[in-house]
């Protein structure tokens, strides 16, 4: 049987107290008598009653959550930056609320749409397009602040805060070719996304700084394990003379692909048949079968520092800013390092 959810007014009936009493017990407690306090929340026991913070917002106008819309929630780099996100409200008295684009125009703007709904404190997003923010901008002028990650946009216009890209796509191949490697392969895609071109740019520059390097370049159609596995076995099929001396993959899940294809059965040995480097330093990295090299980025603290961005949002002075966070190598065995103690 259908059952409508308790009121205040129920409890207030229940305990033969006014609606203002029951009120007070639940925000102002202070200002209750001993007794009428005890009898109230015997009865919001009794009878299950959950405050409505829907009807409460819409009185105050902002809630206690923070919509935060990201690419892909099967990578383990936009967990992270959740993980950050959810630490920096938490200390607030906030909640954060992820929503999985999945790569899809229409999915983020449902969760756009749902957020306004909401009335949520404010939107972190990681957007579809760096040049149509035609709906983010709506969202904004109708009174919802938001902060772009992952993300570079003029500081007259948006919050926004990244990694430098082009410099971690330029120390991945530069280490590739400080160890020797001449025949680089960069693998990512689809190419539409800044993070993949940053990286692929970066990656061009330190080729071109060095005689006799190239660079080839493989596009895939997802940032995934299997997509990785798929490039790999590609690889694989060409002649000897044909294949790369060291790949540089985009992402962390498409570098474990990769390993995945290359070792099997034994085919590939790396690094000594060809190097690797990935991009993120999920946990999985140092746990792969050969203990993954890669560019790490700092998720939690991209994450910690969205919210904070979004708060200075909501300041009477605020002033528009960009935040760069820089990249860092971490190398292990996959490109020929050591699998020493993990660095702090």
């Amino acid at each position: 049987m259908d059952r409508f959810p308790v009121s205040i007014k129920d409890v207030a009936r229940e305990a033969r107290v006014s609606i203002g009493t029951v009120s007070n017990v639940i925000n102002r407690p202070e200002v209750v008598s001993e007794d009428r306090r005890r009898r109230v929340l015997k009865v919001i026991e009794d009878l299950g009653y959950v405050r409505n913070d829907v009807a409460r917002q819409l009185k105050a106008g902002r809630s206690r959550t923070i919509g935060l819309v990201v690419q892909d929630t099967g990578n383990p780099f936009y967990n992270e930056i959740a993980r950050g996100a959810e630490a920096a409200a938490d200390t607030l008295g906030q909640a954060v609320i992820v929503g999985n684009s999945g790569l899809s125009h229409a999915r983020e703007e449902v969760y756009l749409d749902l957020f306004e709904e909401q009335r949520v404190r404010g939107v972190l997003i990681t957007p579809q397009s760096s040049q149509d923010r035609s709906r983010i901008d709506r969202l904004r002028s109708r009174g919802t602040p938001v902060v772009l990650v992952d993300e570079q946009a003029p500081a007259s216009q948006y919050c926004s805060l990244a990694v430098d890209d082009v410099e971690g796509g330029r120390m991945a191949v530069a280490h590739l070719l400080d160890g020797g490697a001449r025949s680089i392969t960069f693998v990512g895609g689809p190419a539409a996304l800044h993070q993949v071109a940053d990286r692929q740019t970066g990656a061009r520059t330190a080729v071109d700084a060095v005689p006799g390097a190239s660079l080839d370049v493989v596009e895939t159609t997802a940032l995934t394990v299997l997509e990785g596995r798929r490039v790999g076995e590609e690889l694989l099929r060409r002649p000897e003379t044909s294949r790369p001396d060291a790949v540089f993959a985009a992402n962390d899940l498409l570098a474990i692909g990769l390993l995945q294809a290359f070792v099997f059965d034994h085919r590939l040995r790396v690094p000594q048949d060809v190097a690797l480097v990935g991009y993120d330093d999920i946990d999985f990295a140092p746990s792969a079968i050969v203990p993954l090299s890669s560019i790490r980025q700092p998720a939690r603290l991209i994450g910690r520092t969205a919210v904070e961005l979004l708060e200075d949002e909501l300041a009477e002075d605020h002033r528009h800013r960009h935040v760069t966070f820089q990249p860092e190598l971490v190398v292990r065995e996959s490109s020929g390092g050591s699998a020493g103690p993990e660095p702090k």
